[in-house]
């Protein structure tokens, strides 16, 4: 589903370099629940741009779903990003003036799909994170993990191949939290592949893979039959131990 190998990027300023990946590489299977921890600064954040098409690489290779990203122009990046991706944000991001059902429909509009589609896809996912019947409301009538919940919503609504999960739970209590957790995990029961972003241990150690990003490297700890493995990769060197 997605491959990167020895991707690295570079913040050029005028007499700075700031390397945020150094020679990253990973797999990503299709219907995989990944979840993507580390330390403030460690490339996390960047890696998740560049994962979902929203920032170029230095170097590298990068394929998603068979196409190789570094031969694509601008628009058809856009329309990649547009065709497989979906995207949940630790903000929410939804517009204050308009109801959930409005909301849904923003991104569906801008890709031109015709109105009676449009109908069946939001009124579908509203129903899928339990709120149609709240489909009128503004989303300031709602507690922060509903309108969380209509995040996602909106984000299944394009049928994306890939979600993308920018800290999903930091604005929410642990309630909340453990709530959208599980229909995450719903989600991807059915069939989505989802990356998740999170600084939140608890809620890691519930999906079936962890990445940890250091230094902007890779370090990834999988649950394998049950027996934890850690493989780290610093330096161009590969170190693996088992039943850690």
């Amino acid at each position: 589903m997605l491959t990167m190998n020895n991707v690295s990027k570079i913040y050029q300023t005028n007499s700075v370099q700031t390397h945020a990946l150094r020679d990253f590489s990973l797999t990503v299977n299709e219907g995989e629940f990944i979840a993507v921890t580390g330390p403030s600064g460690s490339g996390k954040t960047t890696f998740l741009n560049i994962a979902g098409l929203l920032e170029p690489f230095t170097s590298g290779q990068y394929t998603l779903d068979g196409v190789d990203i570094g031969g694509l122009s601008d628009n058809q990046t856009a329309d990649l990003r547009n065709q497989k991706i979906g995207y949940i944000f630790q903000g929410f991001n939804l517009i204050p003036d308009l109801n959930l059902y409005e909301n849904v429909e923003v991104p569906l509009r801008y890709r031109g799909i015709a109105a009676k589609e449009r109908k069946v896809r939001i009124e579908q996912c509203l129903e899928q994170v339990g709120l149609a019947s709240r489909a009128k409301h503004l989303p300031q009538q709602l507690s922060g993990g509903q309108q969380q919940r209509v995040a996602i919503a909106r984000a299944l609504a394009g049928k994306p191949r890939f979600l993308l999960a920018d800290e999903p739970t930091g604005n929410l209590d642990s309630l909340m939290a453990r709530q959208v957790m599980e229909l995450l995990e719903e989600i991807n029961k059915n069939g989505a592949t989802i990356v998740m972003v999170t600084h939140d241990a608890e809620l890691a150690r519930r999906a079936p893979r962890n990445i940890q990003v250091v230094d902007g490297q890779l370090a990834d700890f999988t649950l394998y039959q049950g027996k934890p493995s850690l493989a780290a990769t610093l330096d161009n060197k590969t170190v693996v131990a088992s039943g850690v």
